[in-house]
């Protein structure tokens, strides 16, 4: 339960993050002029440059820390397939058994 949720955190942080990287005006301006139009006046005002940054940096957080969350939750996660019950452990020594012999079927010429 715990873990879904931090893995659909984790996949919101990272589609939010992309969207606010792409949103950022580099070298050839991005996409934040094909919304907004001029450098001056964009899509979220004119304080558009502080906001994606802070919103990167709040991402950028939520992604690692969540990141860092799933590593410690999937360690601490049963791996064996045996003591899930899946797979019953092997036989000993002592508990040998013959194998069973195979059916036979009638063989058509």
């Amino acid at each position: 339960m715990l873990y879904g949720l931090v893995i659909a955190i984790h996949v919101i942080a990272s589609l939010v993050l992309i969207a606010v990287i792409l949103l950022q005006a580099g070298r050839g301006g991005g996409l934040s002029e094909t919304f907004g139009g001029s450098s001056t006046q964009t899509l979220f005002g004119t304080k558009t440059s502080v906001f994606l940054t802070r919103a990167t940096a709040a991402c950028a957080v939520i992604y690692i820390l969540t990141c860092l969350t799933l590593a410690v939750m999937t360690s601490h996660r049963g791996r064996s397939l045996v003591s899930q019950g899946v797979i019953r452990p092997p036989v000993t020594q002592g508990q040998q058994q013959m194998p069973q012999p195979l059916p036979e079927e009638p063989m058509d010429y």
